[in-house]
């Protein structure tokens, strides 16, 4: 192979996790990894052919999901290692030391003891390489090899840091735009070792998530690698340090949480299972299958670009070993496994489709305008249609399909007007207005397509990275400097009581208000938005994550 050595450290750009190609994805290599190929060739000749010492080692009959943690992990009692590649598509790695002596150990030592790595027995040999380099170009390979490499040497004794030994993570997910749930977790973290077990929450209007790895190595690379990466393009970045706890206790494997090392464990309340791939009561945390319609999933296989179609779904039932095994395999009861894949085939055949069907509304109280205002916060309304007999039902049509599942994340159960309403996918792909020449419907449908008050017609607004799940503090702003605290606090006291207010203090056209729960906060937004404030200022309302 022709090149340069690696240099430790070796980080990617922000933007790589889900947009960038050059990358191990569902367990293969890009077809252009040239490097990869030149090496693959060689390897060829290596397989029967008995080498002189070197400092390379080969390895291969690797199994499909090995990462280079596993890779490192395996050379870790013989010695400092320098350079590692895996060639996935061969099944195949060859891992450097420091000290060629440390490779004789090694061979010597699993030529009477077979070698295993996830539990499958892999062949160790001398290279004819007597030393690695690596192509520049595939600079995702590179990064990852290099933190497993500097995790390695951090757990052998190197400079260390609290926390270095440790197998178990905290994960914050920021700008939570598109749904991340467990699936995509798994993928993402699996590509740095094993994951055992997996916890998913929200605190302090955030979603959170533990992973526990096999071992430091891989939990150590992990969060050299991915810490401060995005896992769309702009948004859902991980925030990762390490967890105090050593062992997650997970009770059940369900959405929430997951034992991967424990298929029997029960699924917990049947009604989970069932309702948590429409996302649940206004939790961050959602089963939905992610990357739907144009949410811009690329390198861990999840989806195409945005734009593009998503591949998701398709995946579940590949036979790529890197992704998530089906519920059933986790001790989910089979029927009700069965029914899961259903609906997660029935939710990727309709990932097109950005019309929501809204049900137990109440119909005194909602109009077009309120669910514009409401289905709003979480994408572009294009039109609103309350169904004439049956005026608690309105289809809501979104500008794109990933608008569509944010919105069912969000707002599925949520309580507006005192009553849970549900928001799920509907069968309907376009919101239909009435035809010229047949009496108006009363109003009960809207075309809102070319509204001035859409939140994202701009393409990278600030507003995409600003989404949050309703909450009782609502963030104000475009607020006129003549405007008072009292005046605004009465404005809302008409929808509920307020227990706080404070304005922004490098920018008073900015204010944070607190309702007294988020039912009033829900209210106070419908009824609020777009609240002209002057001739030229109207209102604008979000949910925050901030507190008071």
């Amino acid at each position: 192979m022709d090149g340069d050595y690696l240099m430790p450290g070796t980080k990617r750009p922000s933007d790589d996790l889900m947009s960038q190609s050059p990358m191990v994805t569902n367990g293969t290599s890009p077809p252009h990894l040239s490097g990869s190929d030149n090496d693959a060739k060689k390897v060829k000749l290596e397989q029967n052919s008995p080498n002189g010492p070197s400092r390379v080692v080969h390895i291969r009959s690797l199994p499909p999901d090995c990462t280079e943690a596993d890779v490192v992990q395996l050379g870790m009692p013989y010695g400092k290692m320098s350079n590692v590649l895996l060639l996935k598509q061969k099944n195949q790695a060859f891992l450097e030391f420091l000290d060629e002596q440390a490779a004789v150990t090694m061979v010597s030592f699993h030529q009477q003891n077979p070698a295993q790595i996830r539990m499958k027995p892999v062949y160790v040999q001398f290279s004819n390489h007597k030393e690695l380099k690596t192509d520049q170009a595939n600079s995702f390979q590179n990064a990852t090899a290099q933190a497993a490499l500097q995790a390695a040497s951090a757990v052998m004794g190197g400079p260390t840091e609290e926390g270095q030994k440790r197998t178990t993570l905290r994960i914050i997910v920021e700008h939570l735009v598109y749904p991340v749930g467990i699936e995509v977790l798994y993928q993402i973290f699996s590509k740095f070792g094993k994951v055992l077990k997996m916890i998913i929450f929200t605190k302090n209007n955030s979603f959170q998530a533990l992973i526990q790895m096999s071992d430091p190595v891989a939990a150590n690379a992990a969060k050299l690698s991915l810490d401060g990466q995005n896992i769309y393009n702009g948004c859902c970045t991980l925030r990762i340090d390490y967890s105090k706890l050593n062992n997650l206790n997970v009770k059940y494997n369900n959405d929430k949480s997951r034992d991967f090392t424990n298929p029997n464990l029960p699924s917990g309340d049947p009604g989970l299972d069932q309702a948590m791939p429409f996302g649940g009561s206004g939790s961050l945390v959602t089963p939905m299958v992610p990357g739907m319609g144009a949410a811009p999933l690329t390198a861990y296989g999840a989806a195409n670009v945005v734009g593009g179609t998503p591949v998701y779904a398709s995946n579940l039932s590949g036979n790529n070993s890197a992704q998530v095994p089906q519920m059933s395999s986790y001790g989910v009861p089979s029927a009700l496994g069965a029914a899961r894949m259903m609906t997660l085939n029935a939710a990727a055949a309709g990932a097109g489709n950005a019309v929501l069907l809204v049900s137990n509304l109440d119909e005194q109280k909602v109009t077009p305008d309120a669910l514009f205002t409401l289905f709003g916060v979480y994408g572009d309304v294009h039109r609103v249609k309350i169904l004439f007999n049956k005026k608690d039902n309105a289809l809501v049509q979104m500008a794109e399909p990933h608008q569509a599942q944010l919105a069912i994340a969000h707002l599925d159960k949520v309580k507006v007007w005192g009553k849970n309403i549900r928001v799920t996918q509907s069968k309907h792909t376009l919101v239909q207005m009435p035809k010229e020449g047949q009496p108006q419907d009363a109003g009960l449908t809207k075309d809102f397509t070319n509204s001035p008050l859409h939140r994202f017609k701009r393409p990278g607004s600030k507003n995409c990275q600003n989404i949050f799940p309703p909450s009782a503090v609502l963030h104000l702003s475009n607020i006129p400097p003549n405007i008072e605290e009292d005046f605004l606090s009465d404005a809302f006291a008409q929808h509920g009581q307020v227990k706080a207010f404070k304005f922004f203090p490098k920018d008073r056209k900015m204010a944070l208000i607190q309702m007294a729960s988020v039912d009033e906060a829900v209210t106070a937004l419908i009824a609020m938005h777009n609240y002209p404030l002057s001739d030229t200022n109207h209102l604008r309302v979000s949910f925050s994550k901030s507190t008071i």
